[in-house]
């Protein structure tokens, strides 16, 4: 066992600590001047001597001392002096460099590491790493004078050194460019993203936009108005309609135009239905007339029962619009804008030449006056649709500029000053027509024309494309086979004979249809017959008027007659 205290022990002679390993062990080595070695006396009592050399006495008190190991630079000399009060101290050993101070203290550390020879140790002493800087050795120890082995300090037992290297910046670089590349990647994916969300919304809106598109024109399959409602689809037929029919009266040339105003409220559609003149109707007596002829002769009431036969709808009221309502309804709206489709000349003019009163053109505004002349106006050798479109577009215009509100105008309606037909009221009209005025400005009105055959009656394409998916109802024509329908045309140059005419016809079952009277009178009368299977009508409509039988001849008839009749000069009203 090794005995620390023990400074004598062993072959190598005396020895002295310098410190304590990290386990607290004492470490000795060889005293440097043995002449000087004196007995080792832990409490200092040899009359004050202290041991001499590098001896070990923690308790000294006074005397000469010689150097003690002092680590933490506390004393003055190499010996080791805790409890030092006094007396002169050698300088002494101070690794951390923080300088001597006479009769200081400090605290003895525990020193690790450090190479030594431990005496009673079988064996070489393993080497141990101090924890004392190479800078801080004392030079005595590095100047041994060979009588002992010199301590051997290594850089690499004290410093820690940080070497550097050399793959750093590329480590670095390597880390940006991963670093780069993800970002890159990243933002890729945010705008691959991006793309795809708008294209998205972009297909949804085309989608949106064509489905809408194929609902307003009644093309979707299963939604269309002109299919069977099944489901929860509703049929053109269960709608709820709102309709009206107005009559145009010119006072100023005579003639009428006719429209019916629909109110659609299960798809939020208005529509203005244009009925030409010609469309044949089924009159009080159970003969067929014309709508023209019906409106004169039969009056509201008559016609609109007339129509709801021929079209299969409700018509709920009449609004008579006369002209000068009409040019008063426009000035108090504000004027309105139309596309008109020709020049109007100015009624009123007393020189030819003079400037049109309505100019063809985009987006022309129209004043009542304007207004009246445009609706009315029917140029030379046009069909009567040309005119009734024009009424078509003057009805839109006043329908975008009159005010929603249902009670504005119910006042507008009143102050126009006209009678208001039963059932009808100021209110009612006033209601109905601020409700389409809200869809016209919605872009959400829209004007058809009704087609007709020639012969007046309803075409296929009336009866699919507008009396089923507009009106909701169903044709019914007058029977062909009822009456034969007559048109008079009077040129015998007396304006009474076209009655006297009517009442023969009339009396001898026939349908009659005025057709106007003529610019100059003709000698001779025709009966014109243009189908070969009313070749024996016209020879028996000829021997009703009492026309001769050479006046029946075969040719062209307009309108929705059957037969045209010319009076010439040669009628004779007592002949009958």
């Amino acid at each position: 066992m090794n005995e620390g205290y023990d400074a004598g022990h062993g072959d190598g002679g005396p020895y002295e600590l310098v410190g304590y390993d990290e386990y607290g062990r004492p470490v000795y080595r060889q005293a440097v001047d043995r002449q000087t070695q004196q007995q080792y006396d832990p409490y200092g009592g040899q009359g004050g001597q202290t041991q001499q050399g590098y001896g070990y006495n923690p308790y000294a008190t006074g005397g000469h001392q010689q150097p003690a190991y002092d680590p933490y630079g506390n004393g003055g000399g190499y010996g080791y002096d805790p409890y030092a009060t006094g007396g002169h101290q050698q300088p002494a050993h101070d690794p951390y460099g923080q300088g001597t101070h006479p009769g200081g203290t400090g605290q003895q550390p525990r020193a690790t590491e450090q190479t030594a020879y431990i005496p009673e140790q079988t064996g070489h002493a393993p080497e141990r790493t101090a924890h004392i800087p190479q800078q801080a050795r004392p030079a005595d120890d590095a100047r041994d004078d060979g009588d002992g082995p010199a301590p051997d300090y290594r850089t690499e037992q004290f410093a820690f050194v940080e070497e550097p290297d050399d793959d750093s910046e590329d480590v670095i670089d390597w880390l940006k460019f991963t670093e780069n590349r993800t970002e890159r990647r990243e933002e890729a994916r945010r705008r691959a993203r991006s793309r795809i969300i708008a294209l998205t919304v972009v297909f949804a809106l085309v989608v949106a936009g064509g489905v809408g598109y194929l609902w307003y024109a009644g093309k979707l399959p299963g939604l269309s108005s002109s299919d069977e409602g099944t489901g929860t689809t509703t049929a053109a037929g269960a709608q709820k309609r709102d309709v009206l029919v107005v009559h145009l009266h010119d006072t100023e040339n005579g003639g009428t135009s006719t429209a019916l105003l629909v109110d659609n409220a299960t798809t939020k559609q208005g529509t203005t239905v244009l009925l030409p003149n010609s469309l044949a109707l089924t009159a009080e007596d159970g003969t067929t007339t014309t709508l023209a002829k019906s409106v004169e002769d039969d009056g509201s009431e008559g016609t609109r029962t007339a129509l709801d036969t021929v079209l299969g709808t409700d018509i709920e009221g009449t609004w008579r619009l006369d002209t000068p309502f009409l040019l008063t309804l426009v000035d108090l709206v504000g004027n309105i804008e139309v596309d008109t489709d020709a020049d109007v000349p100015d009624p009123d003019a007393k020189k030819k030449g003079q400037a049109p009163l309505v100019r063809k053109g985009k987006g022309q505004t129209l004043s009542g006056r304007m207004a009246v002349a445009y609706a009315t106006h029917r140029g030379p050798g046009e069909a009567q649709d040309a005119q009734l479109e024009r009424f078509g577009q003057v009805l839109h215009g006043v329908l975008r500029k009159l005010t929603s509100d249902p009670d504005a105008a119910t006042t507008t309606v009143q102050t126009l000053g006209q009678i208001i037909e039963p059932p009808l009221t100021d209110a009612d009209l006033g209601a109905f027509l601020a409700g389409l005025s809200d869809l016209a400005k919605g872009g959400d009105h829209r004007t058809q024309l009704l087609p007709v055959e020639e012969d007046g009656t309803l075409t296929a394409e009336a009866s699919d494309g507008v009396v089923k998916d507009v009106l909701g109802g169903t044709a019914k024509s007058p029977d062909r086979d009822a009456a034969v329908t007559v048109s008079v045309r009077n040129a015998t140059g007396d304006e009474d004979n076209t009655e006297k005419a009517r009442v023969v016809l009339l009396n001898g079952g026939f349908t009659f249809l005025e057709g106007g009277t003529a610019g100059s009178a003709e000698s001779a009368s025709e009966v014109v017959y243009a189908d070969p299977a009313e070749k024996e009508n016209a020879a028996e409509v000829a021997k009703t008027l009492g026309l001769p039988a050479d006046a029946v001849t075969k040719g062209k008839v307009s309108g929705n007659a059957r037969v045209a009749v010319v009076l010439g000069q040669d009628y004779d009203p007592g002949s009958q």
